[in-house]
């Protein structure tokens, strides 16, 4: 019901934007508006340029900024757990119809489409001062990234919900409550003001199921994949602006530590439905793939982001950081350790060294006796 509401309003938004698409040049606007954009800076130099902006074309604009919210909405509420649902009814039937593949597919094209949306919209809404041209290699990257990520995710899920059917419910539940809950607690920490200018007409309680319901989507895109838009309450427009390497490392790591343990468990308590199943290879082959989908990932955020010359350091520069932090902490874990088993031993040597000198010397008196009662 709820997929096929979203589509009706979607309709209804595609057969208005055709209505004023097609009689924006016939109808003279009363008036317009103008937009100054920067562009991207080249020899350190940003230019900007001033566009009218007509009220069609501008009517247009917000039809397709609707549209792409709307498609983000509907693959991560609607498509995404019917992929779930249909991927785990063929691993219990252990049959994959024509029909219900084709489904499948579609259903992942369409979550793959909305993440692909979540990235543009995340990245016109950061840069909004710039004028953003994303080119076909962008958008292939993004591609490979979110299908390699969502697929092997779901995949993932499904095999652990086969063989531990309850469990599978506290996984879900933990990872939707923790990413549910975490802008509201970083709004609590930042101690900001409640946002009161998201919309005039709604009161203190319309505004709190407002953003309640922002971070119920925001919380659904994370279960499945990472979410290019951050929220941020305390921001006038509820979205991160700053690009936190450190954050989406640490979210991959994490995730890929998750599935890696998930497939664990799977491989663990597996029964004999999975006989016809090569599970190691298949074990090997969806952490590769969540590797795969990694690595598109690092290539687009490195080569093909639309506004790279705008970052202050680089992807890479931020992982080896990170890891270097890692690594510092390690070595401080180790070395703590280490302090203490000498600590610990110190005693125990010191004993010991008492223990062999008095033998010592109780042999040297046993000598000199023996000597003086020869002599």
């Amino acid at each position: 019901p709820f997929s096929l509401l979203l589509y009706l309003l979607v309709c209804c938004r595609c057969v208005e934007a055709f209505y004023i698409y097609f009689r924006a040049g016939r109808v003279e606007d009363p008036y317009v508006s103008i937009t100054k954009k920067r562009q991207m800076p080249k020899d350190g130099y940003s230019e900007e340029i001033e566009k009218e902006v007509g009220q069609a074309e501008g009517k247009l604009r917000t039809h397709r900024s609707a549209f792409s919210r709307a498609s983000v909405i509907q693959a991560f509420l609607g498509s995404a757990p019917q992929l779930t649902l249909q991927l785990y009814i063929c691993v219990l039937q252990q049959e994959v119809t024509v029909a219900r593949s084709i489904f499948m597919v579609l259903s992942l094209l369409s979550i793959v489409y909305g993440a692909l949306r979540c990235n543009i919209l995340a990245i016109k809404i950061k840069y909004d001062d710039y004028n953003v041209h994303v080119k076909p290699a962008a958008y292939l990257c993004i591609f490979m990234w979110r299908s390699f990520e969502i697929a092997t995710r779901v995949t993932v899920l499904v095999l652990f919900g086969s063989v531990l059917q309850i469990w599978v419910f506290f996984v879900v539940l933990l990872n939707f409550l923790g990413f549910f809950f975490y802008p509201w607690i970083l709004f609590w920490l930042s101690k900001s003001p409640f946002p009161e200018n998201i919309e005039k007409e709604l009161s203190r309680v319309g505004t709190t199921i407002v953003l309640c319901l922002l971070t119920f989507l925001y919380a659904g895109i994370n279960m499945f994949c990472w979410s290019a838009a951050q929220v941020e309450l305390s921001d006038p427009d509820l979205i991160s602006k700053s690009q936190n390497w450190y954050r989406m490392t640490v979210y991959y790591i994490v995730r890929l530590m998750e599935n890696a343990f998930l497939l664990l468990m799977w491989y663990i308590f597996r029964t004999d439905f999975y006989l016809y199943v090569c599970a190691p290879m298949l074990f090997l082959q969806l952490l590769i793939g969540y590797c795969m989908g990694i690595f598109f990932m690092l290539v687009f955020y490195q080569f093909c982001h639309p506004c790279k010359k705008l970052f202050s350091s680089s992807i890479t520069e931020a992982l080896l950081s990170c890891f270097n932090i890692l690594y510092f902490i390690c070595q401080h874990h180790k070395s703590t350790l280490l302090t203490g088993k000498v600590v610990m031993k110190s005693p125990e040597n010191t004993d010991e060294a008492r223990g062999s000198s008095k033998t010592i010397d109780s042999q040297n008196r046993n000598i000199h006796q023996s000597v003086s009662s020869n002599a």
